[in-house]
């Protein structure tokens, strides 16, 4: 049995790990890379395997750095089953059409400024030449063949996806519909061998959805170390700053949030619903301007189900909240233009979470260089991303060909993570009763990684290893 690390190694997008025992081989995740140009190269890069000769794929959750090179895998001979969550296939939908709309958009931008001699469209915030103009990684039409090879699995149902597998999704606690993976493994000698895979695990007491469930036993061990160095801020402080900075700022300029159209959008509206109930925000007006997160608003009340108790209690009364406070859904591009002429008390949460695409770069671009505007950043981001370079202070960005003075001031708010962070991983970690003999610690940068797997082997005696990039392990 062996297993190749193709993505999420010592990083943490692109998540993609091959899995190869008696016989099968099937892929654990196929993320897109995000953050510069680096991402870029991979995303474009083939496949350091054949995508012919992947029997399935099991997917955690929709997020585009653990699903988003799905339709590329298709379009190049993939035609095996995709399994997820119920509530993962109705997201997939949504996010991967606009993955590849937001590629045809690029695509056409770049063509139309070669022919002007203007430079590249940003993505990943790095420029290049004309004549660096890449195609669209997949189109629609892959899209669609992708989500028709897609079959959805309620948790807690163990399925046989290979004769010499069998398969069971738990709650990660992450976003909608995400998953850790139980998957046994027979070998050729009809040993059993169990890998767990974490997928990324949601932080214990969030708001909205449940914690990531314990997993007792496990031979082999994926756990993702995003923050496997930190903790994060406790929630109430995160929410006195975030109350601090909107009633600040709204009196004299507009709030820019950036945020993950699917889990942070939903959460952040949750919390502006809990503190307008509570009074405690003053008189502002709040936009959702991102047509997939209206999409992942309407899907994540369709599965109200997997909320938690508190949750349900708030949702259940959401409607008239949100009529009363002003909440608003944009989907139209000529309603997202018209937020433009709004200068002060608007709070505006837009994707994409790192600001590397989407409608984020345009109210970025009309309020960055206002002072008395603010921009708050809640998500990881990613190192090469515009995010990450507004979170490292930087004082001017370059953005559709200009270069924008950064006057706003920049907040970044780290109790509202949908990752664990690392007390939360080592919890979940320690709750093995039959402790891995080898645990591979994915989807951090190097230093986090380390730190983890330091951690893992000093509280619990684990054999924690950081894969390299396309590095391959037995097991």
């Amino acid at each position: 049995m062996q297993i190749t690390f193709h993505g999420a190694a010592q990083t943490v997008t692109g998540s993609c790990h091959l899995v190869e025992a008696n016989g099968c081989r099937f892929l654990i995740d196929c993320g897109m890379a995000q953050g510069g140009r680096e991402a870029d190269e991979h995303n474009e890069n083939a496949f350091a395997f054949d995508p012919a000769s992947i029997d399935f794929v099991l997917l955690t959750h929709a997020h585009i750095d653990h699903s988003g090179l799905l339709p590329k895998l298709v379009a190049l001979g993939f035609r095996g089953p995709i399994y997820c969550t119920l509530a993962t296939r109705d997201l997939l939908g949504v996010l991967l059409k606009d993955s590849a709309h937001i590629q045809q958009m690029e695509y056409e931008r770049d063509l139309k400024r070669q022919k002007s001699g203007g430079q590249r469209h940003q993505r990943g915030n790095a420029y290049r030449s004309n004549k660096e103009i890449q195609l669209p990684l997949y189109s629609l039409a892959h899209v669609a063949l992708a989500m028709e090879q897609t079959k959805a699995e309620p948790y807690g149902t163990t399925f046989a996806p290979h004769e010499h597998v069998q398969v069971c999704m738990r709650d990660a606690g992450h976003i909608l519909g995400s998953a850790i993976l139980e998957i046994w493994l027979t070998g050729v000698d009809d040993k059993v061998t169990k890998l767990v895979a974490s997928g990324d695990l949601g932080q214990p007491g969030r708001v909205i959805l449940r914690d990531p469930t314990p997993i007792d036993e496990a031979d082999v061990l994926l756990i993702e170390s995003t923050y496997g160095d930190r903790l994060h801020k406790d929630l109430g402080s995160t929410l006195d700053e975030l109350v601090e900075v909107v009633n600040n700022t709204a009196p004299r300029g507009n709030i820019i949030i950036p945020a993950f159209a699917v889990g942070r959008t939903q959460e952040l509206l949750y919390h502006f619903m809990q503190l307008a109930q509570q009074g405690r925000l003053n008189n502002v007006e709040i936009f959702v301007d991102s047509p997939m997160a209206v999409a992942a608003t309407e899907i994540t009340l369709k599965h109200f189900s997997v909320f938690d108790e508190e949750a349900k209690q708030l949702l259940g009364s959401a409607a008239k909240l949100m009529e009363s406070r002003r909440v608003h859904f944009i989907s139209d591009v000529e309603d997202s233009i018209k937020l433009n002429r709004i200068k002060s008390g608007a709070v505006i949460i837009s994707a994409s979470g790192m600001c590397d695409a989407g409608r984020i770069l345009h109210h970025l671009r009309n309020n960055l260089g206002n002072p008395d505007c603010a921009v708050i950043i809640c998500g990881f981001q990613t190192e090469g991303s515009l995010g990450r370079r507004l979170v490292d202070g930087v004082k001017q960005v370059r953005m559709f060909g200009e270069e924008i003075d950064v006057r706003a001031s920049v907040h970044t708010l780290g109790g509202f993570s949908a990752h664990a962070d690392q007390k939360a991983l080592l919890d979940w970690a320690g709750a093995f009763k039959k402790k891995p003999h080898k645990t591979f610690v994915v989807h951090g940068e190097a230093e986090p990684a380390r730190v983890l797997a330091g951690e893992l082997k000093a509280r619990f005696g684990m054999e924690a290893v950081v894969p390299g990039e396309r590095e391959r392990f037995e097991f």
